[in-house]
């Protein structure tokens, strides 16, 4: 397993900056995001040379392109905004599949019609989760030309909800593209977290990625150590299912990430 962070953790409009930062922090792997190219993180349309710029900092700086960000509404209650989402989806996916990252991250959705993360009480209708499917279905259908891999993340605000979602979504599409996020802070929204060792059990038929953010009892965000997470059982469980891909931290300020890198670094050994 390697230690990583969102890259856009450090300030910076072009790859080599940001992905200087981050191997100075002592990370060896990041999920990129366009906006560190100085572009949306969803744009229409990605310009030529971005992703060759994205391979060659990553090659000058050791840092690994675990995933590239890919987040919009795919449940959204107007189909004009679906259909926006799938264009730019089109952009992004093309973008990941030149510099040879082989996972966009995504985000499945909710009712709620200004903000992606939040809660909303129609998530849970057949046709919240009917308007997710199919606009899933199409962009598995163009990760498939691409060749690369689509990452969803259970998230307590979204369609998705549990891994339990996930893995049927993936079922229901029959396809090989899905892969599951699997972010622990995301599975609680307050009081005790889940079972970490059942939780990466339970996604690792699909498991693509781990996000290492914290929550605490309060539902607050929290550094990874200062919440209700229990990371060496995560990290027991990943070693336990044969997990070796990256770990990404986010969720953090920046006076945080020299304690995140150590810890992480300590509950990978």
């Amino acid at each position: 397993m390697q230690a990583g962070i969102f890259a856009k953790t450090f300030p910076g409009r072009d790859p080599q900056t940001v992905l200087a930062a981050v191997q100075g922090a002592g990370f060896a792997a990041a999920q990129y995001n366009l906006a560190c190219s100085g572009l949306p993180s969803m744009p229409e349309h990605v310009p030529d040379g971005t992703a060759a710029a994205m391979v060659a900092a990553a090659a000058n700086t050791g840092v690994a392109l675990a995933a590239l960000s890919g987040t919009g509404n795919m449940a959204h209650p107007d189909p004009a905004h679906r259909k926006a989402v799938v264009r730019q989806l089109r952009a992004v996916i093309g973008c990941a599949a030149q510099a040879g990252i082989p996972m966009v991250t995504l985000c499945t959705g909710t009712r709620d019609p200004a903000d992606q993360w939040r809660f909303h009480a129609d998530n849970t209708t057949p046709e919240a989760w009917a308007d997710m499917r199919a606009t899933m279905a199409e962009v598995c259908d163009m990760a498939g030309v691409a060749g690369v891999l689509l990452g969803i993340e259970p998230e307590q605000a979204n369609v998705v909800q549990s891994v339990a979602d996930a893995l049927r979504l993936a079922r229901e599409l029959q396809t090989d593209r899905i892969r599951i996020v699997l972010d622990p802070a995301n599975l609680f929204e307050s009081g005790p977290a889940p079972d970490m060792a059942r939780a990466v059990a339970e996604a690792a038929p699909l498991l693509g990625l781990v996000h290492a953010k914290d929550r605490r009892t309060d539902g607050q965000v929290a550094p990874p150590g200062d919440g209700a997470v229990d990371f060496p059982a995560l990290f027991a469980g990943l070693r336990g299912v044969g997990y070796d891909g990256a770990v990404i931290t986010h969720g953090i300020e920046l006076p945080d990430v020299p304690q995140t890198a150590r810890r992480l670094r300590d509950w990978l050994a």
